[in-house]
């Protein structure tokens, strides 16, 4: 072992980096010992590799997953500016969301007291009776992409709307027409990498400049229907109570030619959370 040489427990207690972690690093190719014994397989790291080990720590501690950790290490040996910043505004938006629901969560703890016992009470939810409801075609404004429910949503409707407002649409009299509404198309819930579109309905000559943009019809659908009241993040109380109203009366989802749609009522920029209103459609079938 030269003098440079130093073994994985000792670069492990310099760095604070469990030998566990630096095992899945060599495996990763993100931090490999610099020498290994042909005979034990023992890791050796050199004093050059100390502060490229601190550089991961810190990075998982900001919540870097392994790949962005390499991708930004790249960058920064390539002194890629551009990646570095845009990775970076990407975590702080995630940050960002991460607080808001923590903050949520507070509330909602902290209003729990007054649950009387009743673990759903504390969402404050309500649910409207499921009603089998014809939904005729209609024209809208679309834009399609994949990313994180809460996030991607939110962009997607304000993308929309700036659309709507540009001075050519207002000087052709571009009329919304009903609510602005995801549609789901994954056949699972997905934390990150969800595929999920959002339309607007419009009336009206629409110039779209956005090519990820269009405008097109959607079908008319028979769907079970039901108006959900509360925060967003309890809608599933809705999808809970169409598909039981589905077992019991013969139905069954029409499938992925007709994907689910969640309408958004109100804004909630106006009015408080238990207040919005989200109206939950179910495309269905006699089975």
């Amino acid at each position: 072992m030269s003098v440079d040489q130093i073994p994985i427990g000792k670069f492990s207690f310099m760095t604070r980096l469990s030998q566990k972690a630096l095992r899945l690093y060599d495996s990763k190719g993100l931090l490999v010992p610099e020498a290994k014994d042909p005979f034990t397989g023992y890791r050796y790291y050199t004093v050059s590799q100390l502060e490229h080990g601190m550089k991961i720590k810190a990075l998982s501690f900001l919540g870097f997953s392994l790949e962005e950790t390499a991708m930004l290490l790249d960058a920064e040996d390539m002194r890629n500016c551009e990646v570095i910043e845009a990775c970076f505004k990407k975590r702080l938006e995630e940050v960002r969301l991460e607080i808001g629901q923590l903050q949520k969560i507070e509330g909602i703890l902290q209003g729990s007291c007054k649950s009387d016992g009743k673990v759903m009470e504390i969402f404050k939810m309500s649910v409207t009776e499921p009603v089998i409801k014809e939904v005729p075609e209609m024209r809208v404004i679309s834009k399609r992409e994949k990313g994180i429910y809460a996030v991607t949503i939110g962009k997607l409707i304000g993308e929309i709307c700036a659309c709507i407002s540009s001075p050519e649409n207002q000087r052709n009299r571009v009329k919304v027409t009903g609510p602005v509404m995801f549609i789901c198309h994954d056949e699972e819930y997905k934390e990150t990498d969800a595929d999920i579109e959002v339309a607007l309905p419009v009336s009206g000559r629409v110039s779209v400049e956005d090519p990820k943009m269009e405008i097109k019809t959607l079908p008319a659908i028979k769907a079970i229907s039901v108006v959900y009241r509360g925060p967003y993040q309890g809608v599933e109380a809705g999808y809970s109570s169409i598909f039981a109203y589905a077992a019991k009366n013969n139905l069954e989802p029409s499938g992925s030619f007709d994907p689910g749609r969640e309408l958004y009522l109100n804004d909630p920029a106006e009015v408080p959370e238990e207040e919005l209103m989200t109206e939950v459609q179910i495309p269905v079938r006699e089975k």
